[in-house]
This record gives C-alpha cells, structure tokens and sequence, in this order.
C-alpha cells in the first residue's frame, strides 16, 4: 500500500526524485503524509488517534493530520496557534504564497459548511485542468473520512501558505 501511496505521489506531481539529492535534504511533508494514505478514520482509528492526538470519529480532524505530519518532517506546525484544530488558523501559518507561485508541498486552505469558521486544509500535489477549469490535488485527511487525495477547485481555495524557513 506505501508503495502505491508513493507511486501515486510521483506520478501525481510529475517530480523526478531519482538522482536529486538537494530534494532528498528538503522535508517532504508530501512522501510523510503519502505514508498514510488509505487510513480511514474507522479501520485505523486507534493509528490515527496516536498520530494525532485526537480522536478522529470524534473530531474534525484534517488539521490535525497537517500538524502531526509538519511534526514528523520536521517543520514547524501550527499546533501554537490559538485554534490549532481548525483548518482556518492555518491562514495564519507561514508566509502566503501566490496562486501562481504554488509548489508540491504548500498548504492550502478551503472553506467548509456555511460558518466562517469552518473550512479544510491539507497538502498541494497537483494543478490539473478539467473541462477549462483549474483543479488542485489535495493530499489530506479527513477526506471522506480517511487520508486521500482529492481534487478540489482552485477557484475556492482560500489560501496557500508555505514555511519558507524551511523548504521551498
């Protein structure tokens, strides 16, 4: 399964990981969460739940995903923040990127539901163009219920954020 997880990731963002050894430096939040593809929040619940800190039937839990797996490469998580469980607070992590600056890697920010609070975060793969309109490839949790890659529209992205201390 980690295998095809990271086939996927490879695939998915066109990268050449073989012979890069500046690449291989970097933190990869990407090949990080990669390794938890497939978890959903039933069958690997108790996984989850030590990953996060959270329980993951019991709570929203796509930002914690983020953090845990900021945690595991090394990058500074968002975890401080005043609401560090909602996808929200991370719009004020890291630096803003521009749409047409996005790297694999970044962190973008949708909303959720009808309350300004609410919202989904999760990891930037892929830009890919359907039918004329753009669409991101989002690796997350919390996607219907597990660790998935999901298209979602560019258009309703409400932010992109990247650590610039420590990878670009």
């Amino acid at each position: 399964m980690r295998a095809l997880a990271l086939f996927l990731i490879i695939f998915l963002s066109g990268c050449d990981t073989v012979g890069n050894v500046e690449h291989e430096k970097r933190p990869d939040p990407i090949a990080r969460a990669a390794n938890y593809i497939g978890y959903s929040e039933i069958t690997h619940r108790s996984q989850l739940q030590e990953l996060t800190g959270i329980d993951p039937v019991r709570v929203e839990w796509c930002a914690a995903f983020v953090n845990s797996v900021l945690e595991e490469s090394g990058i500074e998580s968002n975890n401080s923040h005043k609401y560090p469980l909602t996808a929200r607070a991370f719009l004020d992590w890291g630096k803003t990127v521009p749409k047409d600056s996005i790297q694999p890697g970044d962190i973008v920010i949708f909303p959720r539901g009808n309350s300004a609070w609410q919202g989904h975060v999760g990891f930037y793969i892929k830009t890919q163009i359907i039918n004329g309109k753009e669409y991101y490839w989002i690796l997350g949790g919390n996607q219907s219920n597990k660790v998935s890659v999901v298209l979602y529209s560019a258009r309703s992205a409400l932010g992109i954020r990247r650590n610039l201390d420590k990878y670009i």
